[in-house]
């Protein structure tokens, strides 16, 4: 199995969120759109993983000047939508680890077997419950 990472630093964004993530947005809106493109011209994006996230949630939209906007929000985690302020999700709520389990199911692996050692103890990649694999965000 063959797989490339791409990233793009800068994406926790503590301070000046919104004016940040614009910025970052517009820098690798263009690269995403041309690397998709490019894929499926050659027959490559039926057989190509392609996961795109950044982070994993914002308190969501506040007034303000946007220069204090922190901290981070697991409520909003989803493959559906949020609510009209981002705060939380009103569609599709996915568990992180529900996302790992699809991730690692599209990629050939177990999910559900793959364990470590720590402290003495096993564990699962996938946590102790092990993820679901969500069927409905694969294209």
């Amino acid at each position: 199995m063959r797989f490339i990472e791409v990233n793009h630093g800068s994406w926790d964004q503590h301070k000046w969120h919104r004016r940040d993530l614009t910025a970052n947005c517009k820098t690798t809106d263009a690269p995403i759109a041309a690397l998709l493109e490019d894929l499926e011209q050659r027959g490559l994006l039926d057989d190509t993983l392609v996961v795109w996230g950044g982070e994993f949630g914002r308190p969501g939209l506040t007034p303000g000047d946007g220069k204090n906007e922190t901290g981070h929000n697991y409520r909003g985690f989803s493959h559906g939508g949020t609510n009209e302020t981002g705060s939380q999700a009103a569609k599709g709520k996915l568990h992180f680890r529900d996302l790992h389990a699809t991730i690692l199911h599209l990629m050939g692996l177990p999910h559900n077997d793959l364990k470590f050692t720590h402290g003495g103890r096993e564990h699962r990649l996938t946590g102790p419950e092990g993820g679901k694999v969500v069927t409905g965000i694969v294209a």
